[in-house]
C-alpha cells in the first residue's frame, strides 16, 4: 500500500494544479515515473535476493519491475495515440503512464478507462450545466434534422463548438479511478 499512497498524494497534486491551472506539471509526473520504476525495482530486486514470496512484496504495493515497465509503456502509448488524433494534453499522457507504472498492465489500463468515464461523466454534467438540458437536446435535435434534410453534416458555428468544448479534468478522475480499482469498491459496494 506504499506505492498506492504515494501514487495517491502524486494524483492529489496534478488534481489542484489541473483544476486551477489546467496544468498538469512535468515536476509531478516525471518524478512519480521514474519513483514507480524504482520501487518497482526494488521490490523485485528484494524478491530475487531473499526468500520473500512475490505475493508479500503486492502487500506493499509492488508489482515489480517488469510489470512496472511494460504498464508504463502500454498507458502511455494509448495516451500518446490520443494526443496524436485526438485533444489530449501532454500532462494527462505522462500522468496515464504515471498509473501504468505504478499499477502495472492490467490494473493501469483499468484505471485509465475509468479515467475516461468519470472524465466523460464530469464533462457531460458541465456541458448540461452550461447549456441546460433543454437547450441541449434541441440543439441535437436540429442538428439531427439539418443532416438528414441537407443529406450532409452541417458543420457548427464556432460559438456553438466553444460551448460544446468544456473543460475536462482528468486528474481528479484519476485519482477517483486509482481508488476504484486499488481498493476494489466496485466489488465492495456489490456493483
Amino acid at each position: 500500500m506504499i506505492a498506492t499512497a504515494l501514487l495517491l498524494v502524486l494524483l492529489a497534486v496534478a488534481s489542484v494544479t489541473d483544476v486551477r491551472r489546467h496544468t498538469i506539471y512535468n515536476w509531478t509526473t516525471y518524478p512519480g515515473i521514474a519513483t514507480a520504476l524504482i520501487l518497482n525495482g526494488a521490490g523485485s530486486a528484494l524478491t530475487a535476493a531473499t526468500n520473500i514470496e512475490g505475493r508479500q512484496l503486492e502487500s506493499f504495493g509492488w508489482i515489480g519491475i517488469g510489470e512496472s515497465f511494460f504498464g508504463f509503456v502500454l498507458c502511455g502509448f494509448l495516451l500518446l495515440v490520443c494526443f496524436v488524433f485526438l485533444k489530449v494534453g501532454g500532462g494527462d499522457v505522462k500522468l496515464i503512464a504515471m498509473l501504468g507504472a505504478f499499477l502495472g498492465v492490467e490494473k493501469g489500463v483499468e484505471a485509465m478507462l475509468w479515467t475516461f468515464v468519470l472524465g466523460g461523466c464530469v464533462g457531460l454534467i458541465v456541458l448540461i450545466w452550461r447549456v441546460g438540458a433543454w437547450r441541449l437536446v434541441s440543439r441535437v435535435l436540429r442538428q439531427v434534422l439539418w443532416t438528414l434534410r441537407l443529406g450532409r453534416w452541417s458543420p457548427l458555428a464556432p460559438e456553438e463548438r466553444a460551448q460544446l468544448q468544456p473543460p475536462l479534468f482528468l486528474a481528479p478522475c484519476a485519482q477517483a479511478a486509482v481508488a476504484i480499482v486499488q481498493f476494489s469498491l466496485l466489488e465492495f459496494l456489490g456493483i
